[in-house]
């Protein structure tokens, strides 16, 4: 039997680990597992209502690290994870996508010798600015075994030398969870058109620091839905970072311009299923919307899931009002369109295929 340690660090990462877990404990005589939150973006409320709607068990260890610049928060996690490992003596740790503690707890791990398995390897933007890139391409080199989400990742790791029998592409783990709740997600539609007013609509979700921390770009991109909200009604659920920044700068919505807390992530599903657009910079909702055949225009210079644009529903655009609004206005002045496939192994087995992976290694 392996013994298995999950880490996870932030919210995506739930919906990463969950189903990986949930196939692994179909196999009991194979695996034994302990779930370790390091802490890094916690929040009380919001953690409670993804552990339960995921059906993640509670956690056994909460470091309980919390924020910080990137360099104290991996300082600490290494440090704390380290007496995790030191007493548990796992057979493996699984990591997954590209936050701080997946590249800390992988670090630790390489140097006490006990061996990763990395889930969502092989995704690059090209793009050293973004603290997510180092994580992604530290993490790889040093995992011992790589789980990627799509052929794009196999030939980054291979381009990097990466040797082709610790790569496995077995589909995309944030599908499975998607698949698993989509139906329980679309309950809770009605629920909410009446409690937001919606009928046709934006949703938006805008986080990162390139587009929140710098004044004058969150000031350009709060002008733009502005403008199109006089167009379409927009729904904006604030991540916590960018609250604060919008408070700061004394901005805030109006009746057609909704910004609302934080949801959950059957209600954000809900709401995602149904949109007439999605305006983001998030990773994993370019994932969503290309399965779920919903237009999404990803306000970034550039992805880290190229298959979403080639394969999917998603466009890129720059963070400026016009080039926002011209492409907005382009989606939006298209009717329904037949959905796309999703790309390859999207299709809610990928937990399954990892864990079938690691029973063989057992």
């Amino acid at each position: 039997m392996l013994k298995i340690l999950h880490v996870v660090g932030a919210r995506p990462n739930f919906m990463k680990t969950a189903p990986i877990m949930r196939a692994m404990a179909a196999q009991p005589k194979c695996f034994s597992q302990i779930l370790v939150h390091t802490g890094q973006h916690y929040d009380q409320n919001m953690s409670k209502v993804f552990f339960e709607e995921l059906q993640l068990p509670k956690p056994d260890i909460n470091l309980e690290v919390g924020s910080g610049s990137h360099a104290h928060q991996t300082a600490e996690v290494m440090v704390r994870f380290e007496e995790v490992v030191q007493k548990q003596h796992p057979d493996w740790v699984f990591v997954v996508g590209d936050v701080n503690s997946t590249m800390a707890c992988t670090l630790v791990c390489a140097k006490l010798g006990i061996k990763v398995a990395h889930v969502e390897a092989g995704l690059r933007s090209f793009d050293r600015t973004m603290p997510e890139e180092i994580n992604r391409l530290v993490t790889d080199q040093i995992a011992d075994r790589l789980f990627t989400p799509s052929a794009d990742g196999d030939q980054n790791l291979l381009r990097e030398g990466i040797a082709p029998e610790r790569i496995h592409l077995v589909g995309n783990v944030m599908i499975d969870t998607l698949v698993q709740l989509l139906p329980t997600a679309t309950t809770r539609w009605p629920g909410l058109r009446d409690r937001y007013g919606l009928d046709q609509y934006v949703l938006v979700t805008i986080h990162r620091p390139g587009n929140v921390d710098d004044s004058e770009t969150l000031a350009k991109l709060v002008a733009a839905m502005l403008v199109l909200s006089r167009e379409i009604p927009i729904l904006f659920p604030v991540h916590p970072r960018t609250q604060q920044r919008l408070a700061a700068h004394g901005q805030s919505g109006t009746k057609n311009f909704q910004m609302i807390d934080p949801l959950g992530y059957l209600d954000f599903l809900a709401l995602e299923r149904h949109a007439r657009l999605v305006l983001t910079d998030s990773g994993g909702v370019q994932e969503e919307t290309t399965y779920l055949g919903v237009p999404c225009l990803t306000v970034r210079p550039n992805t880290e899931r190229p298959v979403t644009i080639t394969q999917g529903t998603n466009r890129l655009v720059v963070s400026q009002p016009a080039a926002i609004l011209t492409a907005a206005r382009s989606v939006l002045s298209v009717g329904a369109q037949k959905p796309l496939q999703p790309p390859p192994l999207w299709d809610g087995c990928a937990a399954t295929r990892i864990a079938d992976v690691m029973r063989r290694l057992s």
